[in-house]
């Protein structure tokens, strides 16, 4: 699986890095950032769709 970040959506409330620090990170502004660059580590998964989850925004994609 991977994960994407929705353009635009955004707004800094960094949930994804509480859920999954290992997968998510933010930029100079707070904006979320993916620190994983292609396949997630399978031990990582459950953590990415937790993040998806809980994003208020709904900026994160989980693609399969």
């Amino acid at each position: 699986m991977k994960v994407r970040l929705v353009e635009g959506r955004c707004q800094g409330h960094q949930m994804c890095a509480i859920a999954a620090p290992e997968v998510f990170g933010s930029d100079d502004i707070g904006n979320a950032t993916i620190l994983i660059e292609g396949d997630i580590p399978a031990d990582l998964e459950a953590k990415a769709r937790r993040a998806e989850g809980n994003c208020p925004e709904r900026a994160i994609a989980v693609i399969e």
